[in-house]
C-alpha cells in the first residue's frame, strides 16, 4: 500500500530497479566470494571485504567500458574478457600490447576492447595536465557518460548498482586521497 502518485507502470519499473540493485549485491556474494569470512578477527574480515569491493569496482567499470549499455555479471564477462594471450612488444621508444583472442566471439570482445581502448585513450589525452588525484574522477565522469548516452531514452536515469557503486568510488576517492579506509 502506497499514497505515492505513481502510474500502474512506474511501480513495476520501480521494483525491476530495487531487483537490480539486489542482483549487484548478489552478485558480490556469489560471484566475487563477499561472504562467507570465517575468521573472528574483524580488521582482517573488513580488509578482505573492501578488497573485494574495490576490485569489483574497477571491473565494473572496465565491463561498462566495453559495453556501457549494460551491466554484464561477472560470471559472464570474466571468461569473455580474459580469454586470450598478450604480448607485450617494444620498440623505437613505443611500446605495443598484442592481443590475440581466443574466445568463441572474438569480434564481439574485438569491438568491446576498442570501446576500453578508446575510454583509456580520452583519458591519456585529457587527463595528463589534470593533478594525478583528479585522473580517476575524470575517468568515472567518462564512464558515466557513457552509460548516459547508451541507455534507452524512456530509461530511468539511475539503472544500475554500478552507478551507485562507481559514484561511491568516485566520493571515496575524492574524500580519501585513493586510501581505502575503514568507513565509520
Amino acid at each position: 500500500m502506497t499514497n505515492a502518485d505513481y502510474s500502474l507502470e512506474a511501480f513495476g519499473q520501480l521494483y525491476r530497479d530495487r531487483a537490480d540493485c539486489e542482483n549487484g549485491f548478489d552478485e558480490l556474494k556469489n560471484q566475487w566470494g563477499w561472504g562467507g569470512y570465517t575468521t573472528h578477527d574483524l580488521e582482517r574480515c573488513n580488509l578482505s571485504a573492501r578488497v573485494v569491493s574495490l576490485v569489483y569496482n574497477w571491473w565494473s567499470g572496465y565491463v561498462r567500458l566495453a559495453h556501457p549499455k549494460t551491466h554484464l555479471e561477472a560470471i559472464t564477462s570474466r571468461p569473455l574478457l580474459l580469454n586470450g594471450a598478450a604480448r607485450l612488444t617494444r620498440h623505437a621508444g613505443q611500446s605495443c600490447l598484442l592481443l590475440t583472442i581466443t574466445h568463441v566471439t572474438g569480434d564481439q570482445v574485438k569491438t568491446m576492447i576498442s570501446r576500453i581502448r578508446k575510454g583509456f585513450d580520452f583519458i591519456l589525452a585529457n587527463a595528463p595536465q589534470l593533478p594525478k588525484m583528479e585522473r580517476w574522477p575524470a575517468l568515472v565522469r567518462y564512464l558515466i557518460d557513457k552509460i548516459f548516452t547508451a541507455r534507452p531514452k524512456n530509461q530511468p536515469i539511475i539503472d544500475s548498482p554500478t552507478f551507485y557503486l562507481l559514484s561511491f568510488s568516485l566520493q571515496l576517492g575524492l574524500k580519501e586521497g585513493f586510501r581505502l579506509n575503514c568507513l565509520r
